[in-house]
């Protein structure tokens, strides 16, 4: 079985994903390790990684955070990225030195050696929220009607362990389909146009498609609880700047409360960015918010260590490994966020 994509192996995309996106983003090279503004000596920037729907694109567009930073002379640049996997790009590529994933891409980032840590978890939300999306009159109605068939996802987000494991449930394995590793925005060209039988993948792309085509979502609520999403940083960032990442997640959090306490007028604020309708990014709001904060303790990266396991035996990553080598120390943790200290057996 083969997974549909540009000619390229698994290893090699993960090999060669930093250098791609370094090459392609202008000016990724001109950052130190440490964080330094060009042309500033002694100065730091804050570059955080951020998809479009979630906290940290919200705390972006209100701009808590550089009112917070301003008095320390520290600076905020914001990166956008389509998914998870992207994101973590970027920090291998040392143009990112925060952001916010789920629990696949940190998985497949290390396995390309990736120099990240965790710095904060968040449980699972709601589930509602991911699935498969068919065409509204596709003849597809479970996850059994798939066996054959082409379904499309990012190789390395969240919607990869969600795939595995409904089609598990439904009998079937990774073999039975005719995966085709897509971003989200070249499946929802793929998708629109017809070429697929169905698509993986998360707000705000289900709402989005549902409103453009017409697309049913069929969700699965039947898979095992995983990790849930999580803050990560470039280690060598967290662990000179730890102060500048508790800032930034007390602002997040304070962020994301906000948004749960005050749905339509944080909808109200992203619905422009996201290129939705209000009523349409409340819902998603309602649906989906999580404000949780949760220590990379044991348990945490235990569910982590178990995908991991998962994703070698079926050969999608080409090394076993240990989730524990990419966690910071108890000191550590508690320099980050004293609420988020972390126990690590």
């Amino acid at each position: 079985m083969t997974i549909i994509r540009t000619g390229i192996s698994t290893t090699k995309w993960l090999a060669g994903a930093s250098a791609l996106l370094c090459a392609l983003m202008t000016g990724c090279g001109k950052h130190s390790d440490s964080g330094s503004a060009p042309g500033k000596p002694g100065a730091v920037v804050l570059r955080i990684g951020y998809q479009k729907q979630g906290a940290m694109n919200l705390l972006r567009l209100r701009g808590d955070l550089e009112k917070k930073l301003a008095p320390q002379g520290v600076s905020v640049q914001w990166l956008n990225f389509p998914a998870g996997p992207q994101l973590m790009e970027g920090i291998g590529a040392n143009s990112v030195d925060i952001g916010s994933v789920g629990d696949t891409p940190c998985i497949f980032a290390q396995a390309a050696n990736n120099p990240f840590v965790y710095i904060a978890n968040t449980p699972p939300g709601k589930r509602e929220t991911v699935g498969f999306l068919v065409a509204k009159d596709s003849l597809i109605r479970s996850s059994r009607d798939l066996k054959g068939k082409k379904v499309a996802f990012q190789l390395g987000s969240g919607s990869t362990y969600w795939l595995v494991q409904a089609l598990e449930h439904a009998g079937l394995s990774y073999k039975d389909i005719h995966p085709v590793n897509l971003s989200p925005p070249d499946a929802m060209a793929a998708f629109s146009s017809g070429a697929l039988d169905a698509w993986t993948t998360w707000d705000p792309y289900v709402t989005i498609a549902q409103r453009q085509t017409g697309a049913r979502l069929l969700t699965d609520d039947t898979q095992e609880v995983t990790a849930g999403g999580f803050y990560i940083a470039r280690r060598a960032f967290a662990v000179e700047h730890p102060d500048l990442i508790k800032i930034a997640l007390e602002e997040t959090k304070r962020t994301s409360n906000w948004s749960v306490q005050h749905p339509h007028e944080a909808a109200a604020i992203l619905a422009p960015n996201l290129g939705l309708d209000v009523a349409s990014e409340e819902e998603i709001i309602r649906r989906g918010t999580t404000t949780n904060y949760h220590a990379i303790d044991a348990d945490v990266l235990a569910l982590q260590q178990r995908e991991a396991d998962t994703f070698f035996k079926m050969g999608l990553i080409p090394r076993h490994l240990d989730v524990r080598e990419n966690a910071l120390t108890p000191q550590q943790y508690a320099l980050l966020q004293p609420s988020l200290q972390a126990s690590i057996e």
